[in-house]
């Protein structure tokens, strides 16, 4: 079964990547993972973390957020800023609208529980849900919020590239083939919970969301639409089980392979040309493409940049810990 997304010439001109993390909406997303029997195994050792870290509200929580189907819209919004803040947005939400959104999630899951019919008029209750959704945020997305940040950043460089090379075509085409197919005018995206549906964006746009733990494609049905994907799907893997030792990776053998000139060179060119090719690299700074090959390989290994494979080039961009070191020995 599918969803039928129709697009306009206008909502093709105003089809666009996230530009940066969007919080509640990654939680929701988090929260079904650990929900799913269906899920990679790597996300194995953060499940049992995870649900050994469990408070009671953030069961409560969780309970509104299924592994497959719907949530309360006003629970997860799709919007970049501070998690203090949206968490305070949602306690602040209208009465009115937490029962509209309550009542349009009962008539999609039939499941929801019973006492979450009460939450518009039980403030104790409702004080209660917003606890839970601040604890499940920093029980499933705040250990690992900076790996995020750095997996969002280079999934847009290399949805950047393919927009450049081939437009909104191939971006459509290329970001989340397995779950998305598109069929100009129309993106068809496979659904597991067997909804079928023709969704029409009417020139208010289209929203694509990379995310850390969705590994297949999610919809938002809001204004715009948004569809969730996989960010960088062969790189998660390290991300997620190796995440306790990433903040350790700075380590004086790392550093130390950094402090010959052309090494140096190298890294100042991929902070001040993100996302460049190789043979970019390599002209920019006026290196043999071997040699550009050779430094960023070793650059990377050390965590200073992060490299993404498209086509047949790869595409480098700097990482916050070599952003760091860069700035460090400008400063020095």
């Amino acid at each position: 079964m599918v969803y039928r997304i129709h697009f306009t010439v206008q909502d093709l001109a105003r089809t666009r990547v996230a530009e940066a993390p969007m919080p509640l909406h990654e939680l929701e997303l988090a929260a079904r993972a650990l929900q799913s029997r269906g899920q990679p195994a790597r996300l194995d050792a953060w499940r049992h973390r995870a649900r050994a870290q469990l408070s009671a509200q953030a069961r409560v929580a969780l309970a509104l957020m299924p592994a497959v189907g719907y949530s309360p819209g006003f629970l997860s919004p799709a919007k970049v800023g501070a998690i203090e803040d949206l968490l305070e947005q949602v306690r602040s939400t209208p009465r009115e609208r937490v029962r509209t959104s309550l009542l349009e999630t009962a008539d999609r899951h039939p499941s929801l529980p019973r006492w979450a019919r009460r939450l518009a008029d039980d403030a104790s209750l409702f004080a209660e849900l917003c606890t839970g959704l601040s604890d499940l945020h920093t029980c499933l997305l705040a250990p690992y919020w900076d790996q995020f940040t750095e997996l969002l950043a280079a999934d847009r460089t290399l949805r950047v590239q393919q927009w450049l090379t081939g437009g909104v075509e191939q971006l459509l085409t290329q970001a989340n083939p397995q779950w998305m197919q598109w069929n100009s005018p129309v993106l068809e995206v496979r659904m597991v919970g067997g909804a079928d549906r023709d969704l029409y964006l009417d020139g208010e746009g289209f929203l694509l969301i990379p995310s850390m733990f969705c590994t297949r494609a999610v919809v938002t049905d809001g204004r715009p639409v948004c569809v969730s994907y996989p960010a960088c799907p062969d790189q998660r893997p390290r991300e997620l089980t190796a995440l306790a030792s990433v903040s350790g990776q700075a380590g004086s053998s790392g550093t130390s392979m950094l402090l010959g000139r052309t090494r140096t060179v190298v890294l100042a060119t991929i902070a001040e040309y993100q996302g460049c090719s190789t043979k970019e690299l390599a002209a920019r700074a006026g290196i043999a493409p071997a040699s550009a090959s050779e430094h960023a390989t070793v650059l990377r290994e050390a965590g200073l940049i992060r490299s993404l494979r498209h086509r047949n080039s790869m595409l480098h961009s700097l990482t916050p810990l070599g952003l760091v070191l860069l700035n460090s020995s400008e400063g020095g």
